[in-house]
Parts: C-alpha cells; sequence; structure tokens
C-alpha cells in the first residue's frame, strides 16, 4: 500500500496550549506529522519532545525555521509574537498555522496579510479550531437553512479565573487580558453565523488595578441582519456558552469553544414545532484544524478560514477597545 503523503510540522515553542492539546491531537490526524520541536532552552524543546515522541528539538527559533524536513509551522507563542515569527516563517518558505489573535492590532494583522501576497505559494491561517468542529459546521447549516427564521441576535460566554501575574495572558504588554485571549471568540463567532460585518460596535471594560489587563469586556455589535451581545472575563468562575435566537426558535451551544475531546457533544434546538437534541460523535477540533490546514496545503487549495477574515476580526476587537475608551459607540 502506497504511503499517505503527509506534511511536515514544527512547532515554534513549548507554549502549553501546544504541548498539552493541539500537538497530540495533530498526531492522531492523517496528513500531520509533527517533526520537530523548539523551545528557547534546548533542555525545555528535548524535554516536550521526550514527553510527545517527537524525533528533533532544537534550542531556537531560528533553528526550526531553518530545517528543511520542515514544510509547516504552528504558532503557539504569545500574541506579541504572532505576526513577527509568522512572516519570519514565510521568509524561510513555510506554511504558518498561527495561533488567536493573530496580532496585537489590525496594523499588524494587515502587515501579515500583506506579506503572505508575496509568497502566494504559501498558506497562512488564523488558529480559531470551533469553526472546524463537526458541532459548529452543523451550525453554521442550520443558521442557513432557515430552521430557526432570520436569526435576529447572538449572545456569547467565555469566562474563567487566572489572577497569576506571570502567567502571559496577565501581562498587557504582550496583548494580554480577556478581550484578546476569549473575547476574540465571542467576537468571531456572530461574525462567522451572521455572514457579515458589524457596522458598528459598543464596548465597556473593567481593568484589574494592579494586572493592567481587562478582566470584564462586555460588547454589543450591530449587524446589518441583527445584534450580538457578549461577555468575557478572566476573574470569574469558569463557563462558556452561545444562544443563537431566530425569529421561528433558538439554538443554544454549551462549552462551544472547548468542546471535550473526550465525549460526544450536542447542540439543543428550539423550535415551535420541536425541542430537539442534535448529537455528534466524538471529535477532536485541533485534529481536525490540523488535518485540514494539512490538506489545504497538499491539494494546494485555499485554507477553511482566509487570513482576512482574521484582520476583521481584529478591527471589532480594536472598535470594542476604541468604544470602551471614549464611552461611545465606534463604526467598524
Amino acid at each position: 500500500m502506497e504511503k499517505k503523503r503527509t506534511i511536515r510540522w514544527g512547532i515554534l515553542s513549548t507554549a502549553k496550549i501546544g504541548v498539552e492539546k493541539v500537538i497530540p491531537a495533530m498526531q492522531q490526524a492523517d496528513h500531520c506529522e509533527i517533526v520537530a520541536i523548539s523551545s528557547r532552552s534546548g533542555e525545555r524543546a528535548r524535554e516536550a519532545a521526550g514527553q510527545l515522541g517527537i524525533d528533533r528539538a532544537v534550542g531556537s527559533y531560528e533553528e526550526l525555521l531553518a530545517l528543511p524536513e520542515v514544510e509547516a509551522v504552528y504558532n503557539p507563542l504569545p500574541n506579541h509574537l504572532h505576526v513577527p515569527w509568522s512572516v519570519k516563517a514565510l521568509e524561510a518558505g513555510k506554511h504558518v498555522l498561527c495561533e488567536k489573535p493573530i496580532g496585537l492590532c489590525v496594523d499588524e494583522a494587515e502587515k501579515l496579510l500583506f506579506e503572505t501576497r508575496k509568497y502566494p505559494d504559501l498558506k497562512v491561517m488564523e488558529a480559531f479550531m470551533y469553526r472546524h468542529h463537526p458541532r459548529w459546521v452543523r451550525a453554521k447549516e442550520l443558521v442557513e437553512s432557515g430552521i430557526l427564521g432570520e436569526v435576529r441576535t447572538i449572545r456569547s460566554f467565555f469566562s474563567y479565573y487566572n489572577d497569576d501575574p506571570e502567567n502571559v495572558r496577565n501581562k498587557p504588554d504582550i496583548g494580554g487580558g480577556g478581550l484578546m485571549d476569549i473575547g476574540c471568540y465571542c467576537i468571531s463567532v456572530p461574525r462567522f453565523l451572521f455572514g457579515q460585518e458589524p457596522d458598528k460596535v459598543f464596548g465597556t471594560r473593567e481593568i484589574d488595578p494592579d494586572l493592567g489587563i481587562d478582566r470584564l469586556t462586555s460588547g454589543v455589535m450591530a449587524f446589518p441582519g441583527g445584534t450580538a451581545t457578549f461577555t468575557c472575563a478572566t476573574q470569574l468562575a469558569p463557563h462558556q456558552s452561545v444562544r443563537i435566537f431566530g425569529t421561528k426558535g433558538k439554538m443554544e451551544i454549551d462549552m462551544p469553544f472547548n468542546a471535550p475531546v473526550d465525549k460526544p457533544t450536542s447542540i439543543h434546538l428550539h423550535t415551535d414545532n420541536e425541542s430537539r437534541k442534535i448529537h455528534f460523535e466524538t471529535a477532536n477540533q485541533y485534529t481536525v484544524q490540523g488535518e485540514l490546514f494539512s490538506k489545504a496545503i497538499l491539494e494546494d487549495r485555499e485554507v477553511p478560514t482566509r487570513l482576512d477574515d482574521a484582520v476583521a476580526n481584529m478591527k471589532v476587537i480594536e472598535a470594542v477597545v476604541q468604544s470602551d475608551k471614549e464611552g461611545a459607540w465606534v463604526e467598524c
């Protein structure tokens, strides 16, 4: 039997999300082969490689990008390093899957988009993994089918508790804070479901007096087709939910962003005629994401989520911040 063609991946850093979630998941994909991992510490890289069964460990990101066997890189570095190292990866001839949010600001996101145009043969995508889960694929289909009638408003909530001053999510100068870390999901969801960009945004943030990051952010987005509201928080009890309301029904998605990888999931659908659960077999959205990106490379087709979508999401994030500062609605 002919061996299945895989994409050979290198990992930029031993970040927790990569080591604990993304890498093990990608190793289960048919078309992903993790061949190298890097860290600023050779010892940490070797430790992670041993833990994950990766053949090669290197002590710098530059060394990883220079490896000829690496075809694509996964970039889970802190937010302020997303764009700089994604650009370096492109310059080294590598495809890039970069963690969300794509950068610190719109200018950074647009810079990366500009750089990608110099390398038309290379694929780049922001790693909004939730969109690839079968549950979300079906949710989008249901919205478009009209079973909910005309979708008029979407409500999202995402929170956890983390007040560790050493955690990268709590360092404002490198892109920490609730809006950047998890609010980006709450902004992405209605854009994905409406298939539109908001006309205007209103946002309010509560800043932690010691950490300097937004620990509680709420916002309203006015779309041509309806509205979306959200709250994200880094110092509240953990919770995730998305509720979609139409003129003929509603849809509820629990644990919408960190779907369990060890048990089935479901969508709660309520219409004028019935209330039922739609069940989905166990799936790992990180595995699906890696597989789809690798197949886009192998088949030379467009990635599932274009990079201009990442730029558009960053524009809304920036508008929420501006609205909070001005205490007024901000046009997008």
